[in-house]
């Protein structure tokens, strides 16, 4: 654990972990499937980002995320820490798809985001076969679940293109997840004896509150 520390210093100049990161990071270097709930904005992303820093080269890190908006702002990110990190999207040119597939093919890489649309492009999968995927990270992994939302139905793809990638070590992280939405996680990616790092929900900046509005002006004047 010491390392780890000396790692979190080295590669992202943090002095200490935040609650469950540590845990969950010494749980996937163990060779253990991972679960982790812990609220937004708890550093769910480092998890993965530092465990995948720690893994042998030359292995893949892959991300599996609907946040398309959120790839570039990790991305940059790691690559102003000096992690070779990319991410393949929609919002590329096809040109620069292209590259970033070679590259990766390449072994270029130690992280790549994607959506889960993507495990359905043929010259992904394809880009994919040529390098060693050493971590799956499944982000907002309660999309995955029946009892999850139903927005994206290509999360119900993915535990078919982790089993055509070998059943990777796997990661899934996620804020909002009961104890039932947790156990469909689990026996849907085929990890069910995951090791489950549970913070909780509560974010104290947060608060819900009702308010009774007798007509519409009251109602806008109140809001």
């Amino acid at each position: 654990m010491s390392d780890l520390h000396s790692a979190l210093s080295r590669f992202f100049g943090f002095a200490a972990f935040r609650p469950g990161q540590e845990a969950a990071i010494g749980s996937l270097l163990a060779g253990e499937h991972t679960l982790a709930v812990m609220p937004t904005g708890a550093g769910k992303s480092l998890i993965y980002q530092l465990a995948a820093l720690c893994l042998p080269e030359p292995a893949v890190t892959l991300v599996i995320s609907p946040l398309i908006a959120l790839m570039k702002d990790q991305v940059d990110s790691l690559n102003r820490y000096g992690i070779p990190a990319t991410y393949i999207n929609s919002t590329l040119t096809a040109g620069e798809q292209s590259r970033r597939l070679q590259a990766l093919a390449g072994g270029d890489y130690r992280l790549v985001y994607v959506a889960p649309e993507r495990l359905r492009s043929v010259p992904f999968q394809q880009a994919l076969q040529r390098v060693a995927v050493g971590l799956f990270v499944v982000d907002e992994a309660h999309c995955i679940s029946h009892w999850g939302h139903d927005f994206r139905p290509d999360y119900r793809r993915i535990a078919q293109a982790r089993a055509e990638l070998g059943q990777p070590l796997t990661v899934a992280l996620t804020a909002t997840a009961t104890t039932l939405v947790q156990d469909d996680i689990a026996a849907l990616l085929t990890i069910p004896h995951a090791r489950r790092i549970v913070t909780g929900f509560n974010r104290p900046n947060l608060s819900f509150e009702v308010l009774y509005a007798s007509d519409v002006a009251s109602k806008q004047q109140l809001l």
